[in-house]
């Protein structure tokens, strides 16, 4: 059976009118149909942030530090490495490295990271987020085709969606006026596409933004991933407003579940659907399996950036799994491109 193709209007109505219960109904029977195996995902991986000085200043970060800030860092080579060899050692598949948007960092450091990763450990390297590729390209003197080409012959794999927030300008002009705009955003996926790399599309929500602006975020990954097919999953996280400028208060549970639901009947075309553990904490993680998600996302061997807004949940491999089970599905262990690497059955005690 086919999923039947929602227009925008209708996705407003949805988010306007439908009680919450019957949301969930319709976007589990979406990912039924795509996923109709008694399996849910996740990945083993650690998000290593190799900076946090940025000259984004974006409103709802609490990350950042502008340059020659007492508190900015860069990581060496060896101190990467040495996260990467930790990770590996807990089973990670894939190295998820993001960082802010460093003046003098250029794309040679990252060639020659990437190049000593790869020669040493087995891994994906999901990393550097639309915004950093074109920052890199802009500050190498470089076309960001160009930054790409060169970042994959280095060892790139995957682009991770981290820096579209909310793909409306007028929303992007409010909170992250000297971030990459939505046109730069969406040439950064289609170029990875055309040279043959994969991507995830993520939507920071909560930003005072409409819930019309949330839909026209939906409307353009769609879109774009019917002209590409670069993405393999979609993730959406409410925005943490703890020590950002931009304040406010956090989206709750009920907004939340309402709008990965949401996310899941739309984007018809996409066919993994993450949910948000790192934000959310895993209860309602586990109830979103139930609203759409098809996956739970990373053990998180490490994570900065929302928990410099106050928002520290922690897990590990075995309670995912746990949370996976208590859901009623066997766990699997997946890479980024979402090949299963274990399958742990719902029931049976670990081995």
């Amino acid at each position: 059976m086919s999923v039947r193709r929602i227009a925008r209007d209708e996705a407003l109505r949805m988010f306007e009118e439908i009680p919450l219960p019957e949301l969930g109904w319709m976007a589990d029977s979406v990912c039924r149909q795509k996923h109709p195996e008694p399996m849910r995902t996740y990945v083993i991986d650690r998000n290593i942030n190799y900076t946090n000085v940025c000259v984004s200043g974006c409103r709802f970060c609490a990350f950042f530090r502008p340059p020659g800030h007492p508190e900015g860092y860069v990581l060496n080579d060896e101190q990467i490495l040495a996260k990467v060899e930790e990770a590996v050692a807990l089973g990670a598949t894939q190295i998820l490295m993001q960082g802010g948007l460093h003046p003098d960092l250029r794309i040679g450091y990252f060639e020659h990271l990437f190049a000593r990763i790869k020669e040493r450990y087995t891994v994906q390297l999901h990393s550097l987020s639309a915004p950093e590729i074109v920052h890199i390209a802009r500050v190498s003197g470089l076309s960001v085709r160009d930054t790409l080409y060169r970042l994959k012959r280095a060892g790139l794999d995957s682009i991770p969606g981290g820096g579209a927030e909310i793909l409306v300008q007028r929303v992007r002009q409010a909170v992250s006026p000297r971030k990459c705009g939505v046109a730069e955003w969406v040439d950064v996926m289609r170029t990875a596409s055309h040279l043959g790399m994969r991507a995830t599309a993520t939507m920071v929500f909560g930003m005072g933004e409409s819930m019309a602006d949330r839909i026209s975020h939906l409307d353009l990954i769609r879109s774009l991933q019917g002209e590409t097919g670069v993405f393999t999953a979609f993730i959406a996280w409410p925005f943490q407003p703890g020590n950002t400028a931009l304040g406010g208060n956090a989206a709750g549970a009920h907004d939340y579940l309402r709008t990965l639901a949401i996310s899941r009947v739309y984007l018809d075309n996409i066919d993994n659907v993450q949910a948000s553990w790192v934000t959310q904490g895993e209860r309602v993680a586990q109830l979103a399996l139930r609203f759409g998600a098809n996956d739970i996302g990373s053990t998180m061997i490490e994570e900065n950036v929302v928990a410099a807004a106050g928002v520290s949940h922690h897990t590990s491999e075995d309670a995912l799994i746990a949370l996976i089970h208590g859901a009623g599905f066997d766990a699997g262990q997946r890479t980024t491109l979402y090949e299963t690497v274990k399958v742990h059955k719902c029931g049976k005690e670990r081995t």
